[in-house]
């Protein structure tokens, strides 16, 4: 048999596709690699493909009437072409009204449903499946070959290609073999796709949890016994299974993210990352950015592709600390992304699906502001299912004493003063002070406190607030306060100076002449403490 220099030329460029295909790694990459050298074959009109994908336009397709109602269609993924006499027209466009094909309706459809070719060899004496017999007339199209694209049994779309002339019969069979190498490249370009994604994401969430490590604070748990802390925990045990939003509210410095974690601890999600926005300490232009991610060039200074927080939480949790911070005009597209789990990076069209349960904090009066117009109410209902409220450190001053002592032992290890000690001055002075700063600040006067120490005593920085009574000590303890008290020691400071409140109230609790108000604690916990260490209320 003796082949032209035509069909030589022919069977080389579909030798060099099929040993193209393969090298290309990302998806559109390899469908318009098909498309665009189909469409340059000699006789080549338009060459199409189609790949099946959730249904995404149902209201507005032009086929709807004729739509299965299957969850799945075919969606237009790659086009190139030529046309001669359609002025105007492109294409390459993957719009249009043979953009989207319902399983099993018309040729295409009826090739991804039955996965068997369709080929038409001459359109002039069987035009049964050509749509628009018109446009084939105009653009001379003679015959038109749709194959399957099948991998490993899976049917992924449909292969389509409209020539000028008839089709030898070495040209269908090497559609056949683009067709089966096609299927298995989109099927490995797939794959590098969800490979190089699941690579970014854990690198984005490296980034994130790297500084989240830089920024966590000494404490590591919950620590006291007040009635106010134990409250908190009950609303931990009952929010933390499910996946309800959470908004934790509380002063600075109380230990919000605290608690946010250890909400995330407790939930289904805990295999998976959370990760932190400190709403506060974002530039308002780059807020958007940081949350949803931005493409190169989408500003200046965006020199490569970036995910943002949502993407690097997907799956996670997502905590927004100071959530009252977040401007304005971001908080619609911040509701969209909770409210539809859908986002777009900041310079992308594409729509990005995640799924995050968010955990928000701050210390604003959040309904106010919304009531002021200067928070979206709908955000704030969003947010607000299930709200947490942390208390002050001054309304839990029992909390004090172990704060302070595990802060000491963390501190002194860490700046190498492993002899200094809590002296009873010392907690006196810490049990006077109204603490505006929270856990934060008795964290930040211990541990000041440590490296400026000499020898065994601490140096506490503190101010007790005017107006207070300072606490007298019993003359037996007052010459030994520079004496380091062990924990039984403690206790049983604790114990005696409870006594004293109790004989000086002759035995009451409640009431602006009770004991509690003396301790500066609540009624019901100093009756807890009374009822455990077994002391008697009648001191007359």
């Amino acid at each position: 048999m003796i082949i032209s220099a035509g069909q030589q030329n022919g069977t080389e460029s579909y030798k060099s596709l099929l040993l193209d295909m393969p090298l290309e790694r990302s998806l559109s990459g390899v469908l318009n690699l098909i498309a665009e050298r189909l469409a340059t074959r000699p006789g080549a009109a338009l060459a199409r493909i189609w790949l099946l994908n959730p249904a995404d336009i149902c209201s507005v397709c032009p086929l709807r009437e004729d739509c299965p109602g299957e969850d799945n269609c075919l969606q237009l993924v790659a086009s190139a072409g030529n046309p001669i006499n359609s002025p105007g027209e492109d294409w390459s466009s993957l719009d249009g009204e043979f953009s989207r094909f319902p399983v099993g309706v018309r040729k295409v459809g009826k090739i991804a449903s039955t996965g068997e070719p369709i080929e038409v060899l001459d359109i002039e004496t069987d035009d049964t499946w050509i749509a628009r017999p018109d446009w084939a007339l105009r653009e001379k199209v003679k015959a038109f070959i749709g194959q399957p694209l099948i991998c490993r049994g899976e049917k992924l779309g449909v292969l389509a290609f409209f020539t000028r002339q008839r089709p030898a019969p070495e040209e269908v069979q090497w559609l056949r073999m683009v067709a089966d190498h096609a299927a298995m490249s989109i099927v490995n370009a797939r794959a590098f796709e969800e490979i190089a994604s699941l690579h970014q994401k854990l690198e984005l969430e490296s980034e994130f949890l790297r500084q989240e490590i830089v920024e966590t604070g000494a404490m590591g748990e919950f620590v006291g016994q007040s009635a106010a802390l134990q409250n908190v925990v009950r609303q931990i045990d009952l929010v933390a299974p499910t996946d309800a939003n959470v908004l934790i509210l509380g002063e600075s410095g109380t230990g919000k993210e605290l608690v946010a974690r250890e909400i995330h601890k407790r939930c289904e999600r805990r295999e998976r990352p959370m990760i932190k926005v400190n709403c506060a300490s974002i530039p308002r232009e780059l807020f958007e950015s940081e949350f949803f991610g931005h493409v190169k060039g989408a500003f200046t200074g965006a020199i490569k592709d970036r995910g943002g927080r949502f993407e690097a939480a997907d799956g996670g949790t997502l905590f927004l600390d100071e959530v009252g911070e977040i401007p304005l005009e971001l908080q619609g597209k911040l509701l969209r992304a909770l409210q539809e789990g859908q986002y777009e990076r900041v310079g992308e069209d594409r729509t990005r699906q995640v799924d995050v349960r968010i955990i928000a904090a701050t210390n604003r009066d959040l309904k106010k502001e919304a009531s002021a117009g200067k928070f979206r109410i709908d955000l704030y209902y969003r947010l607000n299912i299930f709200p947490i409220e942390v208390a002050p450190l001054r309304q839990r001053k029992e909390d004090i004493l172990p704060l302070a002592s595990l802060t000491l032992q963390r501190a002194a290890r860490r700046f190498g003063r492993p002899s200094v000690g809590l002296t009873q001055s010392d907690l006196i002075q810490l049990q006077n002070y109204d603490w505006p700063g929270n856990v934060r600040e008795l964290q930040n006067v211990i541990e000041r406190a440590v490296i400026a120490s000499t020898g065994n005593r601490l140096r506490l920085d503190l101010e007790p607030l005017s107006g207070e009574p300072q606490q007298t000590q019993p003359t037996a303890t007052r010459e030994k306060q520079g004496d380091i008290l062990t924990e039984t020691a403690m206790r049983e400071l604790e114990r005696k100076n409870i006594e004293a409140a109790l004989e000086k109230c002759a035995g009451r609790i409640y009431g602006r002449q009770g004991a509690a108000q003396l301790l500066g604690l609540p009624p019901t916990t100093l009756t807890a403490r009374i009822k455990k260490m077994g002391i008697r209320k009648d001191r007359s």
